[in-house]
């Protein structure tokens, strides 16, 4: 895997008229994992756009090297599409060996759910879904918002073991989350604390 970095210095992110926060900086880099925390609203999910180049920062600069991955809250699959077809569909954009895709859909558990539409998968399983296609997608920065929202515990469980390994093989995860998850020698960052 290419190594990433990624460095904020000093932003600010604001929404309409209001700041939700100033002076913000981290620096990650290979092997790293930041836990950002803090209740909903405060700028948590404005934080990971950012990082990500959707959302441009109100004041500071962000320095990202290396492909980034995101999931959020939209799981970027085509709704009528057959799951296997929407994620054939990314494979196609993203170029990762057909079988590291295939390894990504059978460890995620959805190998049998190949033939169903996205649009009647359970939020649990587009989660999942959507971490099939960040993992195929081989990014070594991984940029998650609420990546445990819709999951059972067995679930979860999976998740935080994928985010260990892909960290313990150089990769980075900024993880914003207002549940605890399990990340080992991960930083925190509580996102109150730069409150504008």
């Amino acid at each position: 895997m290419d190594q990433g970095h990624i460095r904020a210095t000093n932003i600010a992110c604001r929404r309409g008229e209001r700041v939700l926060f100033a002076r913000l900086s981290l620096a990650l880099g290979a092997g790293e994992a930041l836990h950002v925390t803090g209740p909903n609203g405060v700028g948590k999910s404005s934080l990971i756009r950012v990082l990500a180049g959707l959302l441009p920062a109100f004041a500071g600069e962000v320095e990202l090297h290396g492909g980034a991955g995101l999931v959020d809250e939209r799981p970027a699959l085509d709704p009528h599409l057959p799951l296997a077809r929407a994620l054939a569909f990314w494979q196609r954009m993203d170029g990762p060996a057909p079988e590291a895709a295939a390894a990504a859909v059978a460890r995620l558990g959805l190998a049998d759910l190949g033939d169903v539409p996205v649009r009647f998968l359970s939020t649990g399983q587009k989660k999942r879904a959507a971490m099939a296609r960040l993992i195929a997608q081989g990014a070594p920065v991984w940029l998650l918002d609420e990546p445990l929202n819709g999951l059972d515990s067995a679930a979860v469980t999976l998740i935080e073991g994928l985010v260990a390994e892909h960290c313990a093989a150089g990769g980075l995860a900024v993880v914003a989350s207002h549940q605890p998850i399990a990340l080992p020698g991960a930083m925190r960052l509580a996102i109150a604390d730069f409150a504008a």
